[in-house]
């Protein structure tokens, strides 16, 4: 099998989709592995390791488009990498095709077959390769947070934990999966007073076990999440719906109500987002500003923590990649998807036709069920 390990050239993207062990470890087997020169370089890892490694450099994504049957991939492909996706190969990234049209179209056409990091679920009904991006968006949330509450970056002027004498800075959290959860953990350590809001009344429950004394929960109907928001000075939106567009929980008519300064860090952006507002924003130029409130709503935001995002996410990944490989130098993709769930739902677009029902219902079209588990 020929696999290819492109450069990732979304705007401020410093992840890589493999380390060099994993790229000796497809190797020992028998694979070829193509690695665009500097590919890794963002995240500390030279041209010189992946060759160590086994791989062979390669000057542009052209050639590992052209020739590699997998490309590995971290970021959904953009334009000109679509463009160069072709019927009989599988690319295996994040995707998050509920949120663009355009990519969605461009996949399609492609023929390729896609599957997303995003929607593969494990027989524990986790997403082992959502989590470790979760986990970081989660932490960085509050980072950055923080960071826009300053005065000169347009915010309210609030230290995130207050001092002696002063009150916290209030923190909205809507969701309490991985990413809220991280998020309650780094803003309770700094001292913020956390409420996470949630429709899970079983998460809730955990959750308010788990977490410190300054860290309240509160079921998430529109009436509360009202409520809070109006008096919070940073929210975080959390909310995940696997493959769909992400629900609408504050409107364009709430930021009205909401306390000028204050700060809005849409997590889910990638999927839409939580917020009527939210449009993708890069690092580059990470804010916009909606009725006084900011907007923080990078799109890839692991991005920026390439060194550390790049490890968690290939330590994920690697086991799969390694899976998928063997199996397209065996029984081949269909057979694969057939025989295990994880695969199954990982794959959401086939030979011009979309394979999962979330993404089919998120961009309009209809569901191709001829991949049911044996």
């Amino acid at each position: 099998m020929m696999i290819g390990v492109p450069k990732e050239i979304k705007s401020d993207e410093y992840r890589v989709s493999m380390l060099p062990v994993g790229v000796e470890e497809l190797t020992k087997r028998g694979h070829k592995v193509l690695v665009e020169t500097s590919a890794g370089v963002g995240s500390g890892y030279e041209d010189e390791k992946y060759a160590r490694a086994g791989g062979t450099l390669v000057d542009s994504a052209e050639q590992i488009f052209a020739e590699a049957d997998m490309v590995v991939k971290v970021k959904e492909p953009q334009p000109i990498e679509t463009a160069m996706m072709r019927q009989g190969q599988v690319v295996f990234t994040y995707f998050h095709f509920a949120a663009d049209a355009e990519l969605s179209q461009g996949c399609l056409a492609s023929g390729a077959s896609c599957l997303a990091y995003e929607t593969l679920v494990d027989r524990q009904g986790r997403l082992p390769l959502l989590t470790p991006m979760s986990e970081v968006a989660g932490r960085m949330a509050i980072q950055e947070g923080a960071k826009y509450l300053e005065k000169p970056q347009e915010g309210r002027g609030i230290l995130l934990g207050g001092v002696p004498g002063v009150e916290p800075a209030k923190v909205l959290i809507l969701g309490g999966g991985i990413v809220g959860t991280q998020a309650a953990i780094v803003a309770a350590g700094m001292g913020a007073d956390v409420t996470i809001m949630d429709v899970n009344l079983d998460r809730l429950r955990h959750l308010d076990e788990v977490m410190p004394a300054n860290v309240t929960t509160v079921y998430s109907d529109a009436h509360a999440i009202y409520e809070h928001a109006i008096k919070s000075d940073l929210v975080i939106g959390a909310v995940l719906i696997p493959g769909g567009r992400t629900p609408v929980l504050i409107n364009k008519t709430m930021l009205k109500d909401m306390l000028p300064g204050s700060v809005i860090i849409d997590v889910g952006v990638d999927q839409g987002g939580c917020i009527e507002t939210t449009r993708p924003t890069t690092h580059a130029e990470p804010i916009y500003i909606i009725d006084q409130v900011v907007h923080y709503c990078v799109a890839n935001m692991p991005g920026a923590v390439g060194r550390t995002s790049t490890q968690a996410l290939c330590h994920a990944t690697q086991p799969y990649a390694i899976a998928l490989a063997e199996a397209l130098g065996g029984d081949g993709l269909e057979a694969l998807v057939r025989s295990r769930a994880d695969f199954n739902s990982a794959l959401n677009m086939h030979q011009g036709k979309v394979t999962h029902e979330e993404v089919a219902h998120a961009i309009g079209v209809d569901c191709d069920d001829g991949f049911a588990l044996k």
